[in-house]
């Protein structure tokens, strides 16, 4: 039964292979909610990462989702170099949730008023990694207030509680271990989490503290002295104090409903071979769509196919791809 549903799944894919963007359809039982996952980032391999996590909660949860990508617009293929096109944004008119993994985006306005419309609904949002410096609208005074280093911090700071100030350690030689906070060790994010099971090769983002709002940090970001897991932990300031690395708050948007949200700053497309960073983002969907009842902690989060990420880095992207070649 496993396998069909799964058949069922790539094939809902395969079916519109023509457009720039995929769409994850579950058939038989299914949630009945839209989660939209959005990718565009030159580094962390998001147009990797954000495929499977959409199969993952698809197949393995009955969630429809849809992936966006950044289309180069020469030839269609996926160039998360690209940072002025994302086609397909009107899905989330219809979304529940906002899966986001973006950097440095300049959006045009008939695109980019998808994104703002949302923003401010009031509907949920899950922001991964780069998204705390999704925009930087350069060209766009219309939605000016979203870019990264707007006075207030923008997007970053204002909804998701956080902006880009530095890395925190040493980029691509100290991974990070996520220390949960005793604090918050209940929250259903955590749910089936045991301490010392997260773990990235991403480094720590160093954040302004205390944190904005209602901001309340689910884990914490020990830096490591290498890139291994078992790698022990660098002595001295970048430990003292730790920096947050996975948080949730609220963000009331201009319609004057308030949004669960929950914010990362993990996010490399291998992170996502670490069962206990597949879990946080899986019930981070299910807490922000305020279905926290239904998280376990056995929860099925397995990889769904053969995943094989690249590592982070700067002009590492496979070139030439469309999406229909990564369903």
């Amino acid at each position: 039964m496993r396998r069909l549903l799964l058949f069922f799944v790539l094939l809902a894919a395969s079916l519109s292979a023509a457009d720039p963007f995929l769409v994850f359809a579950p058939q038989g039982k299914t949630k009945g909610r839209n989660i939209v996952l959005i990718s565009g980032d030159e580094e962390y391999r998001s147009e990797e990462s954000l495929p499977q996590l959409a199969k993952i909660l698809s197949a393995r949860h009955g969630f429809r989702c849809t992936v966006l990508f950044a289309i180069d617009k020469r030839d269609g293929t996926i160039n998360p170099v690209e940072a002025t096109n994302i086609p397909g944004l009107e899905a989330l008119d219809s979304a529940d949730l906002l899966i986001l993994l973006t950097r440095f985006r300049d959006l045009p306005d008939d695109q980019m008023k998808h994104l703002a419309a949302y923003i401010e609904s009031g509907k949920p949002i899950v922001g991964i990694r780069t998204a705390t410096h999704a925009f930087q609208l350069k060209t766009s005074p219309t939605y000016a207030k979203y870019t990264w280093n707007a006075a207030d911090g923008g997007f970053g700071r204002v909804v998701l509680g956080e902006t880009w100030i530095k890395h925190h350690g040493q980029h691509g030689k100290q991974s990070s271990r996520g220390v949960i906070n005793t604090a918050e060790a209940s929250h259903p994010i955590l749910t089936g989490i045991r301490p010392g099971e997260i773990w990235s090769k991403t480094d720590v983002y160093e954040a302004k503290l205390p944190l904005p709002g209602d901001s309340r940090t689910l884990v914490l970001g020990q830096v490591l002295s290498g890139m291994e897991p078992k790698d022990a932990p660098v002595a001295g300031p970048p430990n003292d104090p730790m920096m947050p690395i996975a948080w949730v708050k609220t963000y009331t948007g201009n319609a004057g409903r308030t949004a669960r949200i929950f914010t990362t700053t993990l996010g490399t497309s291998e992170d996502l071979l670490t069962e206990a960073n597949r879990r946080m983002l899986v019930n981070a969907a299910y807490w922000a769509l305020g279905m926290e009842k239904q998280i376990k902690p056995g929860l099925d989060v397995g990889l769904v196919g053969d995943y094989r990420p690249h590592p982070f880095g700067f002009g590492t992207h496979v070139k030439g791809l469309t999406p229909a070649d990564i369903r």
